[in-house]
């Protein structure tokens, strides 16, 4: 895990001001909530864990910066836009206060697999994580997190192992990784929280 929260694609970043778009307060307020559960948060070693984006247009979406993990609650200079990525070149560009999350790559490719995606959230538990190891649809553990591997990985899964109807994935090369997704922030979210109550 010592390289969890790093980004490892190329990250061309415009740094503006805090972004105003719809659906924002929502974002924020679900963000908190999943904070709240434990599922983003700060390891001990200072490095922060988790995130949720928000689909706007099939080319761009909303996500959480890198290193927000820490943060009780979030406000709009915590997000910014991702307006463009290439998953061959890993690399994608975002425009916004703060960089985009080190897993905004694997974002962009579950939102190209399927249009009625909406809202994904990545959180970690380690608990979770051990439980429905295999369970729930598995990315292969040699596959790592931020990177084009996992973004491919995340086709397999749609093809093989039934993603588009679980909604949940555990991400076995990426300690305590879980991700979700749904046509809504909502539905992204309460299927992630809801593992906590199984």
């Amino acid at each position: 895990m010592f390289d969890e929260g790093v980004i490892k694609f190329s990250c061309e970043w415009q740094k503006t001001e805090p972004l105003a778009f719809s659906g924002l307060e929502t974002l924020m307020g679900w963000r908190d909530r999943i904070f709240a559960a434990g599922l983003i948060g700060l390891y001990p070693n200072g490095i922060g864990y988790g995130n949720i984006s928000l689909k706007l247009t099939d080319s761009s979406f909303i996500i959480s910066g890198t290193q927000t993990g820490h943060l009780l609650h979030t406000e709009p200079q915590h997000y910014t836009l991702v307006d463009r990525w290439d998953i061959d070149r890993n690399s994608l560009h975002c425009t916004g206060p703060i960089k985009a999350s080190s897993e905004s790559l694997t974002h962009a490719a579950v939102y190209t697999l399927d249009s009625t995606i909406q809202a994904i959230v990545h959180g970690h538990s380690a608990a979770l994580w051990q439980q429905y190891l295999n369970v729930l649809p598995t990315t292969r553990a040699s596959v790592p997190y931020g990177t084009p591997a996992m973004a491919y990985e995340m086709g397999r899964l749609f093809q093989e192992e039934g993603l588009a109807q679980k909604r949940c994935l555990v991400m076995a090369g990426h300690e305590d990784g879980l991700l979700a997704f749904g046509e809504t922030l909502e539905q992204a979210a309460t299927t992630l929280l809801a593992l906590k109550q199984l």
